[in-house]
């Protein structure tokens, strides 16, 4: 019978109205239907769960506060609470923010009143797991898997590198040397055809698909790239099997050395560290509804 729970808190000031307002908005609550009438007015934020809960004794200090708001990255939020507060400082000593503290129940809060006449507290559980829905995952386990990976040679200074990469990711994760083909094709316009005859042979659990566009280099560079991103997710889709996506689309040379392991990982090694963790996933689906 019972739907939903409602807090409700009266302010004493327009001002205090406003500013709370603007806080729980800019914190990224969803906005609830309000009203705004001859005689009072409302604002409402909405979150996915409610929770009603007695407590005895009261903290150390005597007190605790009334309104607990569970978040799933506290840092983040106290960061932009922090932020928030800088921008509409106001001259009073009541608004207060807490740092991040341990409790004894396994959590981290933190305490903040951003009008002198309410208060609150964000929290999180400590583990990360605690509160969660169990989730299906895929481990970073290649042993007993065979990989297929498609490269391109256009542009091999950057190829070259991705397939380092990716050779990298499924021998590090347990793959023999023999379970690993290497198909070589002309450019990235030729990887999906190659993808799907080796997706259709039956004979490995993943498809890495690696190669380079520049944009500089080809006036037609998002046609390109649409019908090669289209092939690639198409033949994963008809065949099931999984199509790890490691073709780069950069605006020149030096952004596509840095994605190729010079500065910003590899790409090669991303996508080959997917497609095991996809195979994995297909696995454990498998079992748990055969």
């Amino acid at each position: 019978m019972i739907k939903g729970i409602t807090v409700t808190r009266h302010l004493g000031s327009e001002a205090h109205f406003e500013r709370l307002a603007g806080f729980f908005s800019a914190l990224g609550f969803e906005p609830g239907k309000g009203w705004h009438d001859a005689t009072s007015r409302g604002s409402a934020f909405l979150a996915p769960l409610g929770n009603l809960e007695l407590i005895h004794p009261l903290t150390p200090a005597g007190r605790h506060d009334d309104i607990y708001i569970e978040v799933t990255s506290l840092d983040s939020v106290r960061q932009v609470a922090e932020a928030w507060l800088q921008a509409n400082a106001l001259a009073d000593s009541a608004v207060q923010l807490s740092e991040v503290t341990e409790t004894d129940w396994g959590a981290r809060l933190f305490r903040v009143s951003p009008t002198a006449d309410f208060s609150f507290t964000f929290w999180e559980f400590s583990d990360p797991h605690k509160g969660k829905p169990v989730a299906l995952e895929g481990d970073l386990s290649a042993e007993g898997m065979r990989f297929a990976i498609v490269v391109a040679r256009w542009n091999a200074v950057i190829t070259d590198r991705l397939l380092q990469g990716s050779l990298d990711a499924l021998y590090r994760s347990g793959a023999k040397r023999s379970d690993v083909e290497i198909v070589r094709v002309p450019g990235a316009w030729e990887i999906p055809s190659a993808a799907r005859k080796l997706a259709e042979s039956g004979k490995f659990h993943a498809i890495v698909t690696l190669g380079v566009l520049l944009r500089g280099e080809t006036a037609h560079y998002e046609a390109i790239y649409n019908e090669v991103s289209r092939g690639i997710g198409q033949s994963q889709q008809e065949t099931g099997i999984p199509h790890a996506f490691g073709v780069l689309t950069c605006e020149t040379l030096e952004q596509a050395l840095d994605r190729a392991g010079l500065k910003a990982g590899n790409k090669g090694f991303e996508a080959a560290a997917a497609a095991i963790e996809m195979v994995s996933i297909h696995r454990k689906i498998t079992e748990k509804h055969a």
